[in-house]
C-alpha cells in the first residue's frame, strides 16, 4: 500500500506533525521522508521553539528527539505536560540508545511511545498514523465518556457494580454518588446507602435482595431515601446479573435513578384519574373499577357486595339560593360525613390487591362520588342485606346534624337505593342500575329514607318510563281530550260555567290525570300539555256558544310554574283571538299550596291578566297557608272550597265551621265562593244554608266529553229531571225567580 493509499484512509487532511530536532540533518531527512507520505510537518530545533510554537498552535501530534541541549526531550516533554489542553496529545520520543532507562524515563516524563532512530521511515509512519488513530479512539471515548455523564446527571442517573464477596465488591460510578446527594469527591458503600433507608423498607429491600441474589434474577424495584440534607427521594435501582466463564453468577451491574419528580407527577396524574377533585373521594372512573374487583373476589369466595346510591335531597334548592361555592361547600361536608359511614379507604389502586393479603378485597371499601350530588357507598363483602341497611341508617343519622353553609344553617337528607350481588345483579352496571330505581323509589315515597331493591320496583320504574315516552308523542297523536264538569247554581237549577279537566285517551284506554299529571309536572311536559289545553279550551267555548248560546266561562288548570311566564298573557290571547271568543271565556285556577309556593313570581301574571278579564280561581281553598293580607289584594275573583271539607259536611262540626269561615270570608272579601266534591243530598242542603249556592261533583255530573255534556243539558237541565232538582224543590232552595235561562246567564 503507498503512502498516499494510506493517508486516505486516515482522510482527506494531512495530520499536523511537529517535529523537534537540534540535529538539522537528522531533522531535514526524517521532515522530507514524514512529507513523502503524506504528513504536514512543522519543524522546531529545540525544545524551547517547540514550547513556544505549540503555546499558539496544536499540532495533532509531535515528535521529539531525546537527546537535546537543555532543555532536552524528557524535560521538554514534562514541561509540555504540565500545559493546559496538552495533557493527552499524542508524543513519540525519539531516541537514539535502545536501553530500558531511557524507555522508563520517557514513560515517566509523559511520552506515549518510543521510537529508535533509524532509517525505517515507513516504519515511523506506521507508528505515527497507530498513535493519531489511538489518539482519535481515547478523543472519542473521553467525549463518550462525558456525554454519558452529563447525560446521567441530566437523567439523575448513575451505574454500579457489586461482586460477590460482600460490600467490600460494591463499587458507585460519581453519577451515582450525586443521585445520594453526594459531592463528586466523596464515596458511598452498600451500608452507607442502607443508613438513608426506613427501618421498614430496608427489611423489604434487603428480603427482595435475598431473594434475587439466590435465583440469578433481574432487580427492579423503587426505594424511598432521606438524603444527608432531609430530602425524600424516590431511587429507581435496576440491575442485572453477570456470569464468568464457567457460568457462575459473579455480581450484578446496574444503574440508579432519581424519579421522585416522574413518581409525583404519575401520583398526581392517578389522583386526577381515580379522585373527584372537589370532595377527595374516588370517582366514578375508581368506583367501578372497585366494585368490579369486589364483584370478582365475592364471586370466587361466596360472599355479598353491596352498592348503595346515595343522592342528596333538595340539594338544587340549596345550590340555587346560596350560590355554588356553597353548594360545593356542603358538598365537601357531606363527604367527610360519608366517609365516617364506612371503612374507607383511599390507598387501593390497580396492581394492590394481590400483595394485601386472602382478604385483600375488603381494602375496597370505600364512599365515592358519583357525579353532581349522588355518591356510591361500596361494600366489598355483606353477610346479608341486614348489613347494609345498617350502613344505609349510619348514612341518614349522618346527615341529619345541621350544616353551617354560608353563615346559614343547613340542613340536607339523603335517599339511599341498595343493591345487592349476586341477588339483583352480577355486574357493576346491574347493581348501579337496580339502586338507582331502589333510589327513586324513595324519592317518591318521601325521600330521607332508604329502600333496597326489588324486581317489583323495576317493574314500576319500566311503567314509569313507557308511560313518559308515551306521553311525549300524546299532543302529536291527538291522544289527549278534555272532559268538562259542569258548575251548578242550585238556586236557578243552571249550568254556570263549566271546569275542564284532561284526559289521556291512550288507545282504548281512558288514563286519568292522577296517573300522568304528576309525570309531567315531574318531567316538564305540564307546560306544553297546559297550552294546548288552553287552546282546546277557546275551541271548545266556540263551538258552545255556537251550539247552544254559551257565554260563561271554562276554568283550565294551570301550574303555578305557567304564572311565572312572561308570555302567559299573549298566549291566552292568541288562544281567544283565534276561535273569537272573549277573554272570560277562560277562567284560570291556582291550587292555594302552588300560589303561596311562588307568590311574588305569580303576582305579576295575576294582574296582568285581570286587565285583559281573565279571572281567577284559587283551587283547594282551605288546604294550604294563605296569608289573608295577600287575599285582600290578590286580583282574586273566586273561591273553590276543597272537598276534603265538603265531604263530612252534616257528619263533624268541624268540618261545618270551617265551610262557614271560608263562605264569610269569601262575601267580605268580595269574591264568589264554589264548593266542589258534592256528591250528596245532605251536602247540597247544608252548603246551601251555610250560603254557598254554587256547586259541582258526581251529584250533578261528573266530568263528560263535549258531546256528553251537551246531551246531558238536554236531558237533565231543561227538563229538570234531576233527583237534586226535586229534592231543591222540596227544600225551598229552587228560586225560580232568577230563573232566567235553563242553561247560562248572568251570574
Amino acid at each position: 500500500m503507498s503512502a498516499r493509499d494510506d493517508m486516505d484512509e486516515e482522510g482527506t487532511e494531512q495530520p499536523r506533525v511537529l517535529l523537534v530536532d537540534d540535529d538539522e540533518v537528522n531533522l531535514l531527512l526524517t521532515a522530507i521522508a514524514l512529507r513523502e507520505r503524506g504528513f504536514h510537518i512543522t519543524e522546531a530545533s529545540s525544545g524551547e521553539q517547540a514550547l513556544t510554537m505549540i503555546s499558539e498552535w496544536s499540532p495533532d501530534i509531535i515528535v521529539l528527539d531525546a537527546m537535546m541541549p537543555e532543555p532536552d526531550g524528557f524535560q521538554t516533554c514534562m514541561r509540555l505536560r504540565d500545559m493546559p489542553g496538552f495533557e493527552s496529545i499524542p508524543v513519540l520520543m525519539l531516541t537514539g540508545l535502545d536501553d530500558d532507562t531511557s524507555i522508563n524515563r520517557a514513560y515517566q516524563v509523559g511520552a506515549t511511545d518510543f521510537f529508535v532512530k533509524s532509517n525505517q521511515w515507513s516504519l515511523l509512519a506506521g507508528r505515527l498514523r497507530y498513535l493519531l488513530r489511538s489518539s482519535r479512539t481515547r478523543i472519542e471515548l473521553e467525549r463518550s465518556k462525558a456525554r454519558l455523564a452529563r447525560a446521567q446527571d441530566l437523567a439523575r442517573m448513575g451505574s454500579f457494580e457489586w461482586r460477590r464477596g460482600g460490600t467490600a465488591g460494591f463499587q458507585m460510578a460519581a453519577e451515582a454518588v450525586r443521585v445520594f446527594g453526594h459531592g463528586p469527591g466523596d464515596s458511598l458503600d452498600f451500608i452507607g446507602v442502607m443508613r438513608m433507608v426506613g427501618r421498614d423498607d430496608r427489611a423489604l429491600f434487603l428480603r427482595l435482595l435475598r431473594d434475587v441474589i439466590a435465583h440469578n434474577s433481574v432487580l427492579v424495584t423503587d426505594l424511598a431515601v432521606t438524603l444527608l440534607d432531609g430530602r425524600s427521594r424516590i431511587i429507581h435501582i435496576e440491575a442485572e446479573p453477570e456470569f464468568n466463564e464457567q457460568g457462575n453468577a459473579s455480581g450484578y451491574t446496574g444503574i440508579v435513578q432519581d424519579v421522585t419528580d416522574r413518581r409525583m407527577a404519575e401520583d398526581k396524574i392517578r389522583q386526577l384519574a381515580n379522585f373527584d377533585a372537589l370532595t377527595g373521594l374516588p370517582n366514578r372512573r375508581q368506583l367501578i373499577w372497585r366494585t368490579e374487583r369486589a364483584i370478582e373476589q365475592a364471586r370466587r369466595m361466596g360472599h355479598e357486595v353491596g352498592l348503595l346510591l346515595i343522592d342528596l335531597d333538595r340539594f338544587k334548592i340549596i345550590n340555587d339560593t346560596l350560590g355554588h361555592s356553597a353548594g360545593d361547600e356542603l358538598l365537601m361536608e357531606v363527604a367527610r360525613r360519608l366517609r365516617g359511614c364506612v371503612r374507607h379507604s383511599d390507598t387501593v389502586m390497580e396492581g394492590m390487591l394481590e400483595s394485601v393479603g386472602g382478604r385483600s378485597h375488603r381494602t375496597l371499601e370505600a364512599v365515592g362520588r358519583l357525579g353532581g350530588d349522588e355518591f356510591v357507598a361500596l361494600l366489598p363483602e355483606v353477610i346479608d342485606e341486614r348489613d347494609a341497611e345498617r350502613v344505609a341508617q349510619r348514612v341518614l343519622e349522618a346527615l341529619r346534624e345541621p350544616i353551617f353553609i354560608a353563615g346559614q344553617e343547613c340542613f340536607v337528607t339523603a335517599s339511599v337505593g341498595i343493591a345487592i350481588y349476586p341477588r339483583d345483579g352480577i355486574t357493576m352496571a346491574d347493581l348501579l342500575r337496580n339502586s338507582d330505581v331502589a333510589m327513586y323509589a324513595v324519592k317518591s315515597q318521601g325521600r330521607n329514607a332508604s329502600v333496597l331493591y326489588s324486581p317489583q320496583l323495576a317493574g314500576r320504574g319500566r311503567e314509569k318510563l313507557e308511560l313518559e315516552s308515551a306521553l311525549h308523542k300524546a299532543i302529536e297523536r291527538n291522544e289527549l281530550v278534555l272532559h268538562y264538569q259542569p258548575k251548578i247554581d242550585v238556586r236557578a237549577a243552571r249550568m254556570v260555567g263549566v271546569e275542564a279537566l284532561m284526559r289521556w285517551q291512550r288507545g282504548p284506554t281512558l288514563v286519568p290525570p292522577g296517573d300522568f299529571i304528576p309525570l309531567a309536572e315531574e318531567t316538564g311536559l305540564i307546560v306544553p300539555l297546559s297550552e294546548w289545553a288552553l287552546r282546546e279550551a277557546a275551541r271548545q267555548a266556540k263551538i258552545w256558544q255556537i251550539n247552544f248560546g254559551f257565554s260563561d266561562s271554562i276554568a283550565v288548570n294551570l301550574p303555578n310554574r305557567l304564572f311565572e311566564r312572561s308570555d302567559l298573557v299573549e298566549h291566552i290571547h292568541q288562544c281567544v283571538s283565534t276561535y273569537g271568543v272573549p277573554h272570560r271565556a277562560i277562567q284560570l285556577e291556582i291550587t292555594e299550596t302552588g300560589l303561596m309556593k311562588d307568590l311574588q313570581n305569580v303576582i305579576p301574571s295575576l294582574h296582568r291578566l285581570n286587565e285583559v278579564g281573565v279571572e281567577i280561581s284559587i283551587d283547594d281553598f282551605g288546604t294550604g297557608y294563605s296569608s289573608l293580607a295577600y287575599l285582600t289584594t290578590l286580583p282574586i275573583s273566586e273561591v273553590k272550597i276543597d272537598r276534603s271539607f265538603v265531604r263530612d259536611l252534616g257528619i263533624t262540626p268541624q268540618s261545618s265551621a270551617v265551610v262557614t269561615a271560608i263562605i264569610a270570608l269569601a262575601r267580605s272579601l268580595g269574591l264568589r265562593v264554589i264548593a266542589e266534591g258534592v256528591e250528596t243530598l245532605r251536602q247540597m242542603e247544608v252548603l246551601h244554608r251555610l250560603g254557598c249556592s254554587v256547586m259541582q261533583g258526581f251529584l250533578f255530573s261528573k266530568p263528560l266529553p263535549p258531546d256528553d255534556l251537551e246531551l246531558w243539558i238536554s236531558q237533565t237541565i231543561l227538563p229538570r229531571k234531576a233527583p237534586w232538582i226535586a229534592q231543591a224543590n222540596a227544600e225551598g232552595i229552587l228560586d225560580l225567580t232568577v230563573r232566567a235561562t235553563p242553561i247560562s246567564g248572568s251570574r
